[in-house]
């Protein structure tokens, strides 16, 4: 089985529908604690030490969403940074979506190795 991060996010054009609860499930164990949410979204929330480390987390996911054309909805405070993912196009979750979230947890676990290293 490829890793969820190693792939890559296909475009969803419509017309397909979103992941029922029994496909979502064996995805979303292949993350990190991401939060489902009515089926819908995923969302999870990140920490960081300061507002500096969090905005460059951010930085590093734009690069991400722009690369692989999904946009995650991203909120950004001080020390933390909430993600939604979902799949506009048809209201709900494509296996893309958890694509993504690997892909963003890869670039958190690197965060989190340069700040235990500093």
């Amino acid at each position: 089985m490829t890793r969820l991060a190693e792939k890559s996010c296909v475009p969803c054009r419509g017309g397909v529908p979103p992941l029922t609860p029994e496909q979502i499930q064996p995805l979303a164990a292949q993350v990190n604690n991401w939060d489902v949410v009515g089926n819908h979204h995923i969302q999870k929330r990140f920490k960081f030490p300061d507002f500096v480390a969090a905005l460059d987390f951010v930085n590093q996911i734009g690069d991400i969403a722009e690369r692989e054309d999904h946009h995650p909805d991203i909120e950004l405070s001080w020390g933390k940074v909430m993600m939604t993912i979902w799949t506009h196009k048809i209201d709900g979750l494509t296996e893309s979506d958890f694509v993504l979230a690997a892909k963003i947890d890869e670039v958190y676990r690197e965060a989190e190795q340069s700040v235990e290293k500093a």
